[in-house]
């Protein structure tokens, strides 16, 4: 393959382990007539074993002279349709051509991972499901439960609109340059309902970011701005818990009751 230094303003980290790609690739299973769109897809050492399957597939690459490099790499194996833009601002649904049948893959650089998340998250009813290598940390946020230190805004709102799976770790020695800490793969799946019912999602995204503002406060505290002590008690809840032990169902709870209460805006 051409060789392109990686850069650490794109937060590059290429993978050039194949058992680990092999694995990728397995988790996958891409087939024939699979929409795949490959965010950050590098020199192409994923993307190659995809288009083998696929025959055609996107990529999302920031990065303009790793563009050429990628096309080369790549022109035996498939058509390979490159958009060079910025995935944080890449309209992914408007590849879409039916809902949820986009297949969304990369290995995100790490100092964008969590805003490409999100930005991915609100266009979720045009995803299929979504492979990322991501910092290991970062995977075991999103799949947290209530009641430990990882648990918090990232693991409510990726479990409100996925299935979470944390697939398998993988070491710093399988990249160029070898980062610092671990790696994991993680499969998300967009839930065709979301895991709890809320009336204003804007509402809940703002409630649970308000909740865990202050880690260490009570949400007596915490949500001083939508409701009293005394609104918690009656919703049988503790106001004196911190955010961090409440589930997704209690949040529900707070924010249709904030919904229903709160004064309408002038």
């Amino acid at each position: 393959m051409s060789q392109h230094r990686a850069r650490k303003r794109f937060g590059q980290n290429f993978l050039h382990d194949e058992a680990v790609i092999l694995r990728i690739i397995n988790a996958i299973a891409p087939r024939k007539g699979d929409h795949v769109v490959e965010i950050g897809p590098g020199q192409g050492a994923l993307t190659t074993l995809l288009l083998d399957e696929l025959g055609e597939m996107d990529a999302v690459e920031l990065d303009r002279d790793l563009v050429p490099i990628l096309a080369r790499n790549c022109a035996a194996h498939g058509t390979l349709n490159i958009h060079n833009v910025d995935a944080l601002r890449f309209d992914f649904s408007s590849l879409a051509k039916a809902p949820s049948s986009l297949r969304v893959v990369g290995n995100l650089p790490y100092n964008i991972s969590t805003p490409l998340i999100f930005h991915l998250l609100s266009q979720a009813s045009s995803i299929r499901d979504m492979y990322f290598m991501l910092q290991r940390e970062v995977v075991e946020r999103m799949a947290a439960q209530p009641g430990g230190k990882t648990y918090g805004r990232l693991s409510i709102m990726v479990q409100y609109h996925c299935e979470v799976e944390n697939l398998f770790i993988v070491g710093p020695e399988s990249f160029d340059p070898m980062p610092k800490i671990d790696s994991a793969i993680v499969r998300l799946t967009p839930r065709s309902e979301p895991a709890v019912k809320v009336s204003d999602e804007a509402l809940f995204a703002k409630v649970v970011t308000q909740a865990f503002s202050q880690r260490r406060k009570t949400i007596r505290n915490t949500l001083k701005p939508y409701m009293t002590s005394d609104e918690i008690n009656a919703l049988e809840i503790d106001p004196s818990l911190r955010a961090e032990v409440l589930s997704l169902e209690i949040f529900a709870r707070i924010t249709n009751y904030i919904s229903e209460n709160q004064p309408p805006e002038e």
